[in-house]
């Protein structure tokens, strides 16, 4: 542990609490559309992630905004355009993905039993 301030347990319901954030059928896919400073519209992302209904797009986007992780941006015109970015705090979780990637990528082969 990198602060010297947890235990094992605060530090568990840290983890907890972030993966809950990010836990969600398409959070992570969206998460990864939109890293790198893109700005993407509603649109975009929805033609983007295939299988994905217009209601459930919604939904994880709204709950992105809401924990902090993306912005939603709203231009006064007719019809509305409204367009995603990440925040400043959603683009640093950035290398802590290709980290979890990378040590996934790692995974020894699975031990045959007799």
């Amino acid at each position: 542990m990198s602060n010297p301030d947890h235990t094992p347990s605060s530090a568990a319901t840290g983890i907890e609490r972030a993966i809950k954030m990010i836990d969600g059928r398409w959070k992570l896919v969206i998460l990864f559309h939109l890293f790198g400073g893109k700005t993407l519209r509603f649109s975009d992302l929805e033609r983007a992630i295939t299988g994905v209904s217009q209601k459930m797009l919604i939904q994880q986007l709204r709950q992105l905004e809401r924990d902090g992780l993306i912005a939603r941006v709203v231009h006064p015109q007719v019809p509305p355009r409204v367009e995603y970015h990440l925040t400043d705090w959603g683009q640093a979780l950035c290398p802590a993905l290709d980290a979890l990637l990378t040590w996934a990528e790692a995974q020894p082969a699975a031990n045959s039993a007799p």
